[in-house]
Formats: C-alpha cells, structure tokens, sequence
C-alpha cells in the first residue's frame, strides 16, 4: 500500500483477532491509539528475557568483577537506550516504519543500503534467541536443540503475521507474568538463597574488560534502533514526544541492567555460562521446581522477541520490495508471507550454527551494532538538527520525489562512518588493525556515532532545507484530503512536532 492506498480515518480499526491489515503505508489518525506508558511495558519486557541475563556473562568471563561489571553494565546501557528512546520519538510523528523514514536521508532508492543493515541485524537476533532457547532446553529439559529452534521459530511468526495489536498485547500479558517471578529471583539472590559463592580473588578493575563490557551493553538497546518506530507509529500524533522518549528510555534501560546484573551474579558467583542453564540453577537453589518454572516463562519472552524481529524484518522486506519495484502496493498478506519466508530462513541459519554457543552470540551482536551505528547516528542527526521533523511524508514513497533516488549525502556520511569502525573492529574471526594501539579497548562506536553523525551534519550544511517548504505543505495538504489526517489536529503539527 502507499499513502493514498491508506483506509481513510472514518473506518472503524480492524478488532482483534483479525491480522494487521497494514504493512508499511501509512496509519491513519483513525486507526491512532495506545498510550507512551505501554511504550514503557513494551521495551521493558523485551529485555526481560534470557538475551539480556548473558549480557552480563561478558565481563565475568574476561576477568571482570561483579562490581565493576555492573558499573560498566548501568553505563553501556545508558548509553546506547538513548538512541533506541530517541528513535521511539517518530513512530507517532511520522506513522511509517522506522527504516522506511530513512529516504529522506539516503533517498528513495538509495534507503537499501540502512535497509539491508537493519535486515541483518533482525535475522540476526532472530537467530541468537533461537541458540539460546536450543542449547538451554537441551541442556536443561534434554530437548533436542532443533526442535526448540524450529517451535519457537513457528510461534514467532505466528505472532508477527497477527502484527502489531498482538505483539503489544502478548507483551503486556507476559510483562505481569514474569515481572514477580524475576523479582523472586533477585530477593533470592541478595537473600543468599540462590546459593553461589565469592571467588578466591578479588582482582582490581580490567580496562580492555571493562570498556568490552560497555559496547556490549550499548549494543543492545542501540541494536533496536531500525524496529522501535515501528511499535510507536500507531500512537496518536497528539502523543508529546517526550512522555515516548522517556517511556522507552526507562523501560528499556532499566530491564536490561537488572537482568544484565543478575547475569554477572550468575557467571561470577555459579560460573554460568548459558543463561537458562544459570536462570534453572539460581532459581531451583530457591525453591524446588521454581528455577525451570522461570526459564519457561523467560523463554515465552524470547519467543515474543522473535516474532517482535520477525514483524520488523517483514516490513523492511517489505520496504525494499517497494523501492526496486515502486507500482508494487505491499499488502497485509505481503506481509504473513514475507515473515514465513524469513521465518524458515533464521530457522535454518540457526540450526547450521548453534553448536558454536556463546561466539556466536557475541559476534553476532557486534557485527549488528557495527552497521547500525553509523546510521542511528545519521537518522537522528537528520530529524533533530537538520530538518527538525519536517518531512512531506507523501514524498516518502515517491521514487521522483523531493529526496531524490539516491542522496549522496546520507550515503557518503554510512560509508565514512563505517570505515571509521573499521579499524576497531573485535570479533572471533577477525581485529581490526588500530585495536592493538588502544590496548584492545572496544571504541568502535564512538567512532561510528561521531563520525557518521559529525560527516552527515558537516555535508548538509550547504543544503537548504527551506526549499522543502512548499511539498511539505502540498504532502500535509493531502494527507487531510485523503482523510488520513484528523480535522482536529492543525496542519502545523501534522508537519513538524519539534
């Protein structure tokens, strides 16, 4: 669907438990609800899962303290969910899909290059969460690894065909599902009951482990970047974009260093290292039985994870089909489709590499957050500094509109930003030639956010903004005329938010 393919604001909402009927086009103020708190609930959850619990393991097992794990945890994390909050702005602003907004700075043609990025970085997470639900319940409940992969990649998709009304209503059952459970674990834990000892040496703080421990928590929340617009732009326009920033900036962040901190409990004080395997041991060290009940309940999370990667990478499929192919309208069963397919694809990939456990993990994570960086920074620069929200959401989906095919400005900022990321490079396979000289200390992202995002402001400075006046107000113009643009709200605000 395009923008003027759109059901009008006058149509009542489809009701649950019809699928989603939209795909990438726009959402209409009359299909506009939902609140920022569920914002909160949605992002807080999606960290309440097992992903987050090995996120502690980093520093452990590179000789770093508990303590200064968690210091490095609680800074990484803020970090990156700045980004993440920032990005959750433009859901309401702008309703389309998060990368889709990406032509105005790459152009409409040129969107493939973030789209592929985020493209990755969805398989990827997809294929992380299928690892660690294979190798915890073989280790745990003796199932075997391929068919945990295999169910829980059928569940996700289910879930991500139903679209956006299910994933935040299913995240909001298992929010006040599991929320008592992981708060059992922690009195547990700071009780004594969960068993664990102190190691023999208490050793002083690891820089190199220290400032690993920061990227990997930043690249969590960062990692979501390409998707968290896609679970905002149903709000309404009306919503204040600062109650969503704060919303996903407290939700997100404080799940990922309560859990993370519980995983550097469970790798320095049980030597864990697999999170359910941990989760199981604390957990029935409590109370017989408990420690298997909440790795079921962190594992129905992870599933809802999957299908939350699932929904998103459909819609960048989506996107990118649209852009090679600009007659074709993506429909609501474009997207079932499109996530099946995907769905077999990280279902298969998962199974190819699950033996490599932790690695793979880790690799897969860095190598997301190295391509995502450089473009999270160009996005937000875009929005806040150069065009200030003003975009005419119309010339979004035209392949002659005013942002062009492909914008040498948004492309030459990713290039520069991830050549800079280059050098720092830390993964199994493969270093990067300047590690070695910062002493294996990982600033790979700040390379990437400055450089990407300093290059994009430095280059856009020649260029006029104010010549977009005249489609914005042509694309607000008939926006209203289409009827997907209430009376009630003034063109001024359906323009801009800033």
């Amino acid at each position: 669907m395009t923008l003027s393919d759109s059901r009008v604001a006058t149509e009542p909402p489809v009701v649950l438990p019809a699928l989603e009927q939209h795909s990438i086009d726009f959402i209409p103020d009359g299909e506009r609800h939902g609140t920022a708190r569920q914002q909160g609930i949605f992002w807080f959850l999606s960290n309440t899962q097992s992903l987050s619990v090995a996120v502690g393991f980093l520093g452990p097992s590179l000789g770093l303290s508990l303590g200064w794990t968690v210091v490095a945890l609680v800074i990484g994390t803020l970090v990156g969910t700045v980004f993440q909050a920032l990005h959750a702005s433009q859901g309401p602003h702008l309703g389309l899909p998060q990368v889709l907004q990406s032509r105005a700075q790459f152009g409409y043609a040129g969107v493939v290059v973030p789209l592929a990025a985020a493209l990755f970085s969805y398989l990827a997470y997809t294929v992380l969460d299928s690892i660690i639900l294979g190798l915890g319940f073989d280790s745990i409940f003796s199932v075997p690894k391929l068919l945990t992969i295999v169910v829980s990649g059928v569940l996700g998709v289910v879930l991500a065909v139903y679209g956006y009304d299910w994933l935040h209503r299913v995240f909001a059952w298992s929010f006040w599902l599991s929320l008592p459970l992981w708060v059992i674990l922690t009195i547990g834990i700071l009780t004594g009951a969960a068993g664990g000892k102190a190691p023999s040496t208490h050793g002083g703080i690891a820089w190199v482990a220290f400032a690993a421990q920061i990227a990997y928590a930043a690249s969590i929340n960062l990692s979501y970047a390409p998707c968290v617009s896609d679970y905002s732009r149903y709000l309404p326009r009306t919503t204040p974009f600062r109650a969503v920033i704060g919303a996903v900036y407290l939700g997100a962040s404080l799940s990922l260093i309560w859990l993370g901190a519980l995983g550097a409990w469970l790798a320095s004080r049980l030597g864990a290292t697999d999170a359910l395997q941990g989760i199981d041991t604390a957990g029935n060290a409590i109370l017989s039985g408990f420690g298997d009940v909440l790795v079921v309940v962190s594992s129905i999370v992870l599933v809802v994870t999957v299908g939350l990667c699932a929904y998103s990478a459909a819609l960048t499929v989506l996107t990118a089909g649209s852009t090679l192919k600009p007659q074709w309208r993506p429909t609501a069963a474009h997207r079932a489709w499109t996530t099946v397919v995907l769905g077999a694809i990280w279902v298969i990939v998962g199974a190819l590499i699950v033996d490599r456990g932790q690695t793979a993990i880790y690799d897969l994570i860095l190598l997301v957050f190295y391509v995502l960086v450089p473009w999270s920074a160009i996005n937000l620069v875009d929005y806040f500094f150069v065009r200030k929200g003003r975009y005419a959401i119309t010339h979004l989906d035209r392949p002659g509109g005013i942002y062009g095919g492909w914008a040498w400005r948004g492309l030459t900022a990713y290039a520069v930003g991830l050549l800079a990321i280059v050098p720092f490079v830390q993964v199994s396979f493969w270093k990067g030639f300047w590690v070695e000289a910062f002493h294996g200390i990982d600033v790979s992202y700040v390379a990437g956010l400055l450089v990407g995002g300093v290059t994009y402001y430095a280059i856009t400075r020649t260029q006029d903004v104010t010549l977009d006046e005249p489609a914005i107000a042509e694309s607000t113009e008939e926006l209203y005329r289409l009827g997907l643009l209430s009376a009630g709200i003034d063109a001024e605000h359906a323009a801009s938010v800033l």
